[in-house]
């Protein structure tokens, strides 16, 4: 039975069920659920190791980050932008629109 308590154990779990159907073997697919997870502790430790450092570069990964997930909303949640041959051109309008919109903000404030 496994424990759902935990979020851990879900996303191995989501890992080892996708990795199963593919048809890999048991054993391989519970490392590779294992070394799935073993990411996050690993980076919260060096994001605790060297917190003193990034504090001043803050705003700008934070930055980085949303417009990370700003570009994956967009390619990819959004479908009817990523269909014909052009599927480009709505993620760089979306951008372009986005940075009017950010300017205008900014300026009109």
């Amino acid at each position: 039975m496994v424990n759902y308590k935990y979020p851990f154990y879900r996303h191995q779990l989501g890992c080892r069920l996708r990795l199963l159907a593919e048809g890999l073997p048991r054993g391989r697919t519970f490392l590779y659920g294992i070394l799935s997870g073993i990411v996050e502790p690993i980076g919260a430790l060096l994001i605790l190791a060297t917190a003193g450092l990034l504090v001043p570069a803050m705003p700008y990964l934070l930055s980085f980050a949303a417009g990370a997930m700003i570009y994956v909303v967009v390619e990819e949640l959004v479908p009817e932008m990523a269909e014909g041959d052009h599927s480009n051109i709505g993620t760089i309008s979306f951008a372009l629109g986005f940075i009017l919109m950010m300017m205008l903000d900014v300026g009109l404030g």
